[in-house]
């Protein structure tokens, strides 16, 4: 299930409809797809991931969707940053499988990850950038990652 701040919790057939509908709004519009995860600890050994999908109307505006993953055990700041990669993998996958039949999987997606120069993550931009590229995505890292840093962000 995802959720949107503008229409709730919807169904994957529900969001694929509102996407759709969007994107026709306006045919000659660019549109920019944005994935991106974030995670934040809650307790020991607890933690919650939000993914987010961006769908953007460049110059006018966009609407977003997110859904949520908690993992119950120990994980390295590593392993979360490598867990929020692949979540927002897996998303870019479902969305380019859920829309082929319409064309709008066409459009390039980026992936935004929640990593930077500055920080404890800079170690791993390298490693997870190249994973990422490797499965034929965009990816953004901080400042210019939104996706995970904003808008996913907003919900963990």
């Amino acid at each position: 299930m995802f959720h949107s701040p503008t229409y709730g919790k919807i169904s994957l057939e529900k969001l694929k409809k509102i996407i759709a509908d969007f994107m026709a709004t306006d045919k000659k519009a660019r549109y920019e797809i944005i994935v991106g995860t974030d995670s934040q600890k809650m307790a020991k050994d607890k933690y919650d991931f939000v993914s987010a999908l961006i769908i953007h109307r460049v110059g006018f505006g966009g609407i977003y969707f997110w859904k949520r993953e908690i993992i119950e055990r120990k994980i390295s700041l590593k392993e979360r940053i490598y867990q929020e990669a692949v979540m927002s993998l897996a998303t870019s996958e479902n969305f380019v499988n859920f829309f082929k039949t319409n064309g709008i999987a066409k459009y390039n997606i980026q992936i935004h990850v929640d990593i930077g120069k500055n920080g404890e993550t800079r170690d791993l931009i390298t490693e997870v950038v190249g994973m990422i590229r490797g499965s034929g995505y965009d990816v953004k890292i901080k400042p210019n990652s939104y996706g995970a840093t904003k808008v996913a962000d907003k919900y963990t």
